[in-house]
């Protein structure tokens, strides 16, 4: 039988993860067919809000990159992307940080990255944007990953801006094994494994230190 503490903390994710649904049901476009790609585009950003809520209470670790022995912040959103999408993402923020599109935050989606100064230098944190200015991370050592509000004091003075990947998906997913026109990301189909021809040299590397 499951601890109490274990017990409350699936009953945490579960209510979040309804909360989430709720509040990502109405965001495609009225009239979208499935094959327009702001539907599409929805679909995507549900998967991967929900991929990242499944992850709630996952302990950090400082180069993590996997939900049975921790994640980072960076080593979340990858395995998050590759896992709903078949991305393989750049291991550190800052790479990310140059992938996809900029995009205003008065225009953020669920599915987008935000970027933070936590470190004294640009684009050292990103979460997974969830809807209702709240976004998933994995905050730093002896923490779990968490959602939080984007409304705070501490990441309103530190917000670094946000980055757009959906935009990519589908012709992407299309083209399995494909290398994607956007440096730095490598792209597997929707039923494929990542071979190793496919991935960037940094990605399957941990960087001490980066969070």
């Amino acid at each position: 039988m499951r601890n109490l503490p274990t017990l409350v903390r699936l009953r945490k994710k579960a209510a979040v993860l309804g909360c989430a649904i709720g509040m990502m049901l109405p965001i495609a476009p009225a009239g979208a067919s499935g094959n327009d790609a702001g539907a599409t585009d929805h679909h995507a950003g549900t998967e991967l809000v929900l991929r990242a809520l499944s992850l709630l209470g996952v302990n950090y670790r400082m180069g993590g990159n996997s939900p049975d022995t921790g994640l980072d912040c960076s080593g979340l959103v990858r395995h998050v992307f590759h896992e709903a999408l078949g991305l393989v993402l750049p291991r550190r923020a800052e790479e990310m940080s140059r992938a996809g599109e900029s995009i205003d935050p008065s225009q953020l989606r669920p599915g987008d990255l935000v970027f933070f100064n936590t470190l004294r230098r640009t684009f050292s944190h990103v979460g997974i944007y969830i809807g209702n200015n709240q976004f998933v991370h994995a905050p730093s050592s002896g923490g779990e990953v968490r959602v939080e509000s984007m409304g705070k004091d501490y990441w309103v003075s530190r917000f670094n801006g946000a980055r757009r990947l959906l935009s990519i998906v589908p012709s992407a997913i299309a083209r399995p094994f494909a290398t994607n026109p956007i440096a730095g990301l490598a792209v597997a189909g929707a039923q494929s494994s990542v071979g190793p021809e496919a991935l960037p040299a940094y990605a399957t590397t941990p960087t001490p230190g980066v969070r």
